[in-house]
């Protein structure tokens, strides 16, 4: 049994909301590499699966305009069926609603296209309805370095707190000594995290 300080995220306690990482949606991204983006997305998603995280997927009008979710990530997650809708803010869907009620979790984890929209505007509406919610900054994008920033900074300073996808892992790890994820943290952290898994892959192949 983990116990997690209260400050920390408890994965039986979290939930992740993965909104609009659709083609359309990225080709307006200008805030960061489309590629990192991408990649920290999967990331994040590979990590709620590996700690039973619960992880709902959302479009915006995936059949006239933007796409069906990315192929990579929703191969993540090949049994979820994108919750589809037409309205900018999630939270008026009333199916999303539905499906986060349903997991019975009040902190929730976002990541999303855009920041300045199909994130800021949900992750404000949770909050007033008694949620804690979390961005995954860097598992977002915005349509432009400025409407990221900007959007951070509005939701930061309504109290929506500002994370990395490998922070909220790693938070959820804890403790090396938990094995019965290590490995899979391990597998992550080799294929999705940059430089640090670069190092991971070094170290393995000197103890070969």
């Amino acid at each position: 049994m983990r116990n997690y300080p209260k400050a920390l995220l408890d994965p039986a306690q979290c939930a992740v909301v993965i909104i609009d990482h659709q083609p359309q949606m990225y080709f307006g991204v200008e805030s960061a590499p489309r590629c990192i983006i991408e990649n920290n997305v999967i990331g994040l998603a590979k990590a709620a699966q590996l700690f039973g995280v619960p992880c709902m997927l959302t479009t915006v009008a995936a059949q006239t305009f933007s796409g069906p979710t990315y192929a990579k990530l929703q191969s993540v997650y090949p049994q979820v069926v994108p919750i589809d809708r037409t309205a900018i803010n999630a939270w008026e869907d009333a199916n999303l609603k539905k499906a986060i009620e349903g997991t019975q979790r009040k902190r929730l984890i976002i990541a999303g296209l855009w920041t300045e929209a199909c994130v800021t505007f949900p992750a404000l509406c949770m909050m007033e309805d008694g949620y804690e919610v979390f961005i995954a900054a860097d598992a977002c994008g915005g349509a432009s370095g400025a409407a990221h920033d900007m959007a951070i900074l509005r939701m930061t300073q309504a109290g929506v707190k500002p994370m990395t996808w490998m922070q909220v892992m790693l938070e959820w790890q804890r403790d090396w000594n938990n094995l019965e994820t290590y490995e899979g943290v391990m597998t992550i952290v080799k294929e999705h995290g940059g430089a640090y898994g670069l190092g991971v892959e070094y170290s393995e192949s000197m103890r070969a």
